[in-house]
């Protein structure tokens, strides 16, 4: 008679605060599951970022449940992430259920309106269930944020609504990891408790050894035992970041000879087109923030995708990058706009239906002879093809709102496999742009660009690079974490 085979688990990540690493601890527990032999599947109820990744049925999810994704070996779905807040100012987001735009909301009115979507979570979640061994869920912000615990949909509300054992992460690096997990122990109440099944500690920098005192008063003063403590991983670097919190530390590479830079926007999207670029030795890659003028001796600047994109341009003149920007036109220096920065170069922006505000239009800085109308639908797909200067292989995806079209269209920047062409060049062909996100991830492309800036690429795949990645940090994870104890806790 055959074995009974085991009932699908799943245990969930839930972190001391933003930022403790969970998204990668995800990833690295799903590789690290995967070469098991078990059949993996990664789930984020509700994700706030404007990193998303365009799924195989035409939706989108955040890029760190795609990452986590290839961790497991699987394509994305709109199931692992049903719900996806991107943000467009500072007190509203646009709301994607599902893949699908479902409006937008204002910072209070979505927390009175969020319970409404457990159902679609849940829903999403028994899925991934169903044909997977282990779902590895990751939750968003802290259970500790006791103010926002009505209704919640990311954290305890749905550990205890899916009864999904936790793993609480304290990040050490930050600071008071001690006191981030007794408090969170002291904040929930006794039937969330319950639910904790143990901690992690991430980040340790130096001998793991001399934090076991740290770990004895954790559990003493909470009850919950310790399931390891992660070292800082070094190859998380070379893996794309899930939100904007992670330009805060962005460091330029010394000592390329290409000097290339991004400013950026207060809402900058998809910005991990460029980790490709970053990981080039010949090329320093600077993003520039705000109150930083970009660099007079930049090879290359780069307008970066937005989910506000006249928004942003308001705050690009304010910057008085606008000025910087036509001093290295005049230099002869390179410009590449994608998405949102492809339509800034344009001539005009008009948003007539009122797609990310008011409606209205605003003049664009007139580096293409193009102008853009921001309108539906929504254009959600994977694409390949060619640049057309080049004839180097392009991959990635389209995520964009709008129409470009005006004579720098005839000499369009890709030529696609659909028949479509995408982009547009300038006459001296110093100035082009595009809607496709992940070009710089196709090595050949990146070759002939880097090449045509007089600059040449390392050899190294990307995708080799990302998957090595995973790799290490799963065999990292076996060597800190008890994932026997961790799949055991399970269910």
């Amino acid at each position: 008679m055959a074995a009974a085979k085991t009932p699908p688990r799943a245990i969930m990540l839930q972190g001391t605060g933003s930022d403790v690493g969970k998204s990668l601890l995800v990833a690295g527990l799903c590789r690290a599951l995967v070469r098991r032999g078990l059949t993996v599947r990664p789930f984020k109820p509700q994700n706030m970022s404007n990193n998303a990744a365009v799924t195989a049925d035409g939706g989108e999810i955040g890029r760190a449940q795609a990452l986590q994704a290839r961790a497991c070996g699987v394509a994305p779905s709109v199931h692992m992430n049903p719900v996806l807040l991107k943000p467009q100012s500072d007190v509203g987001s646009q709301v994607v259920v599902r893949g699908v735009v479902a409006g937008t909301a204002r910072a209070g009115d979505y927390q009175s309106r969020k319970g409404q979507l457990l159902p679609t979570v849940l829903d999403s979640f028994e899925r991934l269930k169903a044909e997977a061994d282990v779902v590895v869920v990751e939750g968003a912000g802290s259970p500790a944020e006791v103010n926002l615990r009505a209704g919640d949909i990311a954290n305890m509300g749905f550990a205890t609504a899916a009864g999904v054992p936790v793993v609480l992460v304290g990040d050490i690096d930050r600071g008071g990891v001690i006191a981030s997990l007794v408090g969170t122990h002291a904040l929930i109440p006794p039937e969330e408790r319950a639910l904790v099944a143990g901690f992690l500690i991430n980040k340790f920098r130096g001998d793991v050894r001399l934090f076991d005192g740290g770990l004895s008063v954790i559990a003493e003063r909470t009850g919950w035992p310790s399931f390891g403590v992660v070292p800082w991983l070094a190859d998380a670097a070379l893996l794309p970041a899930e939100d904007a919190v992670a330009l805060d530390t962005w460091k330029t590479r010394a000592g390329g000879r290409l000097r290339v830079a991004v400013p950026m926007l207060s809402r900058i999207a998809n910005f991990d087109d460029f980790d490709p670029l970053a990981q080039e030795p010949d090329v320093a890659l600077s993003m520039v923030p705000r109150g930083q003028p970009l660099p007079g001796d930049a090879d290359l600047v780069i307008l970066p995708g937005s989910k506000a994109t006249i928004a942003d341009l308001a705050v690009l003149r304010a910057q008085g990058w606008d000025v910087d920007l036509a001093a290295h036109r005049r230099r002869g220096g390179r410009v590449l706009g994608i998405c949102g920065g492809y339509q800034m170069l344009g001539r005009r922006i008009a948003d007539p239906d009122g797609i990310e505000g008011p409606p209205g239009e605003a003049e664009g800085l007139g580096l293409l002879e193009v102008d853009t109308v921001l309108k539906g639908p929504k254009v959600l797909e994977e694409a390949s093809g060619v640049e057309t200067a080049t004839g180097a292989a392009v991959a990635g995806y389209e995520m964009h709102m709008g129409r470009t079209e005006g004579a720098d269209r005839s000499r369009p920047m890709l030529t696609l496999a659909n028949g479509r062409t995408d982009g547009a060049v300038s006459a001296d062909g110093r100035v082009m742009g595009c809607y496709l996100h992940g070009l710089f991830g196709a090595d050949g492309f990146r070759a002939a660009f880097l090449a045509g800036l007089g600059g040449e690429t390392s050899g190294q795949s990307y995708a080799a690079t990302v998957e090595q990645a995973l790799d290490r940090i799963a065999v990292r994870l076996e060597e800190h974490v008890d994932i026997d104890a961790l799949l055991a806790a399970a269910r």
